[in-house]
């Protein structure tokens, strides 16, 4: 969560100058721009899209996921250390 702070003003200014930039060319102002309004209109949306996941989704994902895998094993280490002979037979 801490990374998504420290992130979030670098991303936030990337995602705007690119869309700004890309505006005059979805909105098609000029001569022979049609060709390019798709384009510019794909790239706008997956940009936004990205930045969402990336601002969002991911860390809402790992944080329930990170919730989820404390509930079911609480007590990881204890697990390891108990091998039987027949799975570590060098300690047998």
């Amino acid at each position: 969560m801490l990374a998504g702070r420290t992130r979030l003003r670098p991303i936030l200014m990337t995602t705007i100058a690119t869309i700004t930039a890309l505006i005059p060319m979805a909105l098609g102002l000029g001569e022979g721009s049609e060709t390019n309004l798709p384009l510019a209109r794909a790239v706008i949306g997956g940009l936004m899209v990205s930045t969402f996941f990336t601002l969002f989704l991911v860390p809402s994902l790992y944080t329930v996921l990170d919730r989820f895998a404390k509930r079911v094993s609480p007590n990881d280490e204890d697990l390891g250390d108990e091998r039987t002979a027949a799975e570590d037979p060098v300690h047998a």
